[in-house]
């Protein structure tokens, strides 16, 4: 809002400094001092509120250690992480962005579906909350708008890098000799495609439509059956993997952030011409804008983490960490990043690995021998991870820290991989 406030005051009346708002890095730069207040100073006011309305965490004991002592501490501050996204992103972005609209959509969505697992399990005393099926449903929805927004929508084009050629056809004009020359434009012009990155693998790119190359040469007009699908299974399985992480305080907060700032390098990077160049990357128009975003996803996890982190004041509850988890596949979605997620978000995806491997593990061997060696002789010592090292004597902090260390390496293994070509 106030971007089309000081841009009117820009260009109407002259006003000094009102044209700085045209800089994403500093848009970007109050996003995140703005998202850092309202969690830090206002999320205060809301833990009370919390407190007061006796919005506390029921605790099963499972034999963990300082897990009795958390007991009451108030749940569903989620509200406090999507809040200090929202207020700032509405404030710095531009809104009519097709981008920023598909990430506020996103935030609220996966916000409401937490907010009622949350509600169930604290107002009407139900452990369980909201079942398992409706969360899935909830997830497949926004997978499913994700999807045809990406693939449908005419505001969402690339601009790929041209090679080095004999011949180079671009809008149907055929250029001859090398493509660096004055007379060549270093990209093609902006077109629908489901082209995205993918690591390892040379000029880092691979497009969905290729593999349905066997349909012949309308190949390209199905290539919604293999992209939407795709956007579904990421969007699910990334925010299951925030859900399942956020066990311990501090933990999917600070993994959160970190994955955070990687995807927000990646969104400056590819929004801009001279950087997406030196990096041999496609050029996304208009997803510079997303910097501003996730600027304020990053401010606000950081900030959440002052009452978060061990021992922590205030929980997130699902209304955080499905809507995390949710962020983070739509916003590396909409940068075609999501091919790299096993490697940025390995974090999310041990946890979640740690869990199929546990149940998959004991129905074998209650199957081959009985439930009570089954029971005797689990995998792991509890699923998730994290709470393996919990039951092997580990403090909780420690636990955290050592995961934070793990994303942050993960997290410049996944810048690392754009020159592994």
């Amino acid at each position: 809002m106030l971007y089309y406030l000081f841009d009117f005051l820009d260009k109407r009346f002259d006003f000094p400094g009102a044209g700085v708002f045209q800089y994403i890095s500093f848009r970007a730069s109050l996003a995140i001092i703005t998202s850092l207040i309202i969690s830090m100073v206002f999320g205060k006011r809301i833990i009370d509120y919390l407190r007061k309305k006796q919005v506390g965490e029921t605790v099963r004991d499972l034999g963990l250690e300082g897990q009795i002592q958390k007991q009451g501490t108030p749940t569903m501050g989620g509200l406090i992480i999507l809040g200090a996204i929202l207020i700032p992103t509405l404030l710095f972005a531009k809104l009519h962005n097709i981008y920023i609209i598909l990430m506020i959509c996103s935030t609220i969505w996966l916000g409401l579906i937490g907010f009622l697992d949350d509600y169930i399990k604290v107002f009407k005393k139900d452990k369980q909350g909201l079942k398992g099926t409706f969360k899935v449903i909830g997830q497949v929805g926004l997978g499913l708008i994700v999807g045809c927004t990406l693939y449908f929508n005419d505001s969402i084009v690339i601009k790929e890098k041209l090679r080095n050629s004999d011949e180079v056809k671009i809008d149907g004009h055929v250029f001859e000799g090398n493509v660096d020359s004055k007379n060549l434009p270093k990209y093609s012009s902006q077109h629908k495609s489901t082209i995205t990155t993918i690591p390892f693998i040379k000029d880092n790119e691979f497009d969905y439509a290729n593999v349905l190359k066997f349909l012949g040469d309308n190949y390209r007009d199905w290539a919604w059956l293999i992209f939407i699908p795709m956007v579904i299974i990421i969007v699910t399985a990334v925010s299951n993997g925030a859900n399942m992480t956020d066990g311990l305080d501090g933990l999917a907060t600070g993994t959160s952030a970190i994955i955070g700032a990687t995807l927000g390098i990646f969104a400056y990077v590819s929004g801009n011409t001279v950087f997406a160049n030196y990096l041999n990357i496609m050029y996304i128009p208009n997803s510079g804008e997303l910097v501003i975003y996730i600027g304020a996803f990053v401010g606000a996890c950081v900030g959440f983490m002052w009452y978060n982190s061990y021992p922590a004041q205030v929980f997130m509850g699902d209304t955080g960490s499905l809507a995390l988890g949710g962020i983070i596949a739509v916003f590396a979605l909409a940068i075609r990043k999501e091919l790299l997620i096993p490697i940025l978000c390995g974090i999310f995806l041990v946890e979640n690995l740690s869990v199929m491997m546990q149940v998959g593990y004991f129905k074998y061997q209650k199957k081959r021998k009985g439930i009570e060696f089954a029971r005797a002789n689990r995998l792991f010592k509890m699923a998730p991870l994290h709470h393996h090292y919990q039951k092997s004597g580990f403090h909780e902090a420690k636990i955290v820290t050592r995961f934070w260390i793990v994303g942050v390496m993960l997290a410049i293994l996944t810048f690392v991989t754009l020159k592994l070509r």
